[in-house]
């Protein structure tokens, strides 16, 4: 129906909800938020009223009239969205939950971008920051004497009080490495990105310790280079030569793995039955592209996003978790690049 004010189509505002129930705006906002001492009857005359009118209370007035906004901002390096729109969409799912929206600022990995977007998040009264990225390198923090809370995701802080949630990629080292040896893999290679990443390290060193608990010993030393298909490519062709005996080549990523798997078709070698091929991230494009499709260990983006998310309103609500950094558990995803032959 219309309104009172005589302009159909427009929503219904509190003005319209008090002159319909006779009584001031200030009654019938305290009618509506539960506050303020009235008469019964006169609360549940202004109910009806918003009834009839079909009122849609101004959440964010609301809020700002008890110093909330319910929103959040989300500042990423990560201008190709590889990794940030996954550890955003879990982040709204738990946010979702608190019915908290979402300001996303790209800050193109430039610092002076990055503090131009908080300044404008925190104009905006975001109750809380969440800065994401596209590598657990530590950078540095974006303040510590910011007047509202702020998380890491996918990255971490230099500063030891800030809160930062990156995967395990030590733990997803392992998980790759402890399924190869599962099924008969023995003589394992390791091609993987530039040394001076962190994940490279860990990855190679959770490779390392799953081999060292089997009593094997690695297919030579880890091949550290890009993260591309390209060195993929020639990473496989120097581990064959090296060692034409192996049977199994862990990757440090996806891209890694697919230019690896070229390499082995075009020596003649079958994935799985002469040589098993594990990559690392899980991006469907380059895993499911591959041929096979990739045995990969997934970093649970998804999940960094939403144990960030939940820090950030467990910070919110007063109660900040302790600072420092929390790892995720990976998962290991099945696919036909390791597959058991059946005899």
């Amino acid at each position: 129906m219309s309104n009172p004010s005589g302009e159909p189509g427009k929503p219904a505002t509190i003005r319209d909800v008090a002159a319909a129930a006779g009584v001031s705006i200030g009654t019938a906002s305290k009618a509506l938020n539960g506050r303020g001492r009235m008469r019964d009857e006169t609360r549940t005359r202004v109910t009806a009223a918003a009834e009839l009118l079909d009122f849609r209370p101004n959440t964010l007035a609301q809020g700002l009239l008890a110093g909330r906004t319910h929103t959040v901002g989300l500042v990423t390096g990560d201008s190709f969205g590889r990794f940030s729109i996954p550890v955003m969409l879990g982040a709204e799912d738990a946010l979702g939950a608190g019915q908290i929206s979402v300001f996303m600022c790209d800050a193109r990995d430039d610092p002076i971008r990055e503090r131009h977007y908080v300044q404008r998040l925190l104009a905006r009264r975001v109750e809380g920051i969440i800065v994401t990225g596209r590598r657990t390198e530590s950078r540095q923090s974006i303040g510590t004497d910011l007047p509202v809370p702020v998380v890491y995701a996918m990255t971490q802080s230099t500063e030891p009080t800030d809160i930062s949630v990156i995967p395990d990629d030590f733990g997803g080292g392992v998980l790759a490495t402890r399924h190869l040896l599962a099924t008969g893999r023995t003589r394992i290679g390791h091609i993987t990105g530039p040394e001076r990443f962190q994940a490279a390290r860990l990855r190679a060193a959770g490779l390392s310790e799953a081999l060292g608990e089997a009593g094997a010993e690695p297919a030579g030393a880890p091949l550290f280079g890009d993260w591309s298909e390209e060195w993929g490519r020639q990473g496989a062709d120097i581990l064959l030569r090296a060692r034409p005996e192996l049977d199994a080549i862990f990757c440090g990523s996806d891209q890694i793995a697919r230019g690896a798997a070229e390499t082995l078709r075009e020596r003649g070698l079958l994935i799985p039955n002469d040589v098993a091929l594990v990559g690392f991230d899980n991006w469907e494009p380059m895993a499911l592209g591959s041929r096979p499709p990739l045995t990969t260990v997934d970093m649970n983006l998804g999940e960094i996003g939403r144990v960030a998310a939940e820090h950030l309103l467990d910070a919110i609500a007063g109660s900040p978790p302790p600072g420092g950094v929390q790892t995720v558990p990976c998962e290991l995803v099945l696919r036909e690049s390791t597959r058991v032959a059946l005899t």
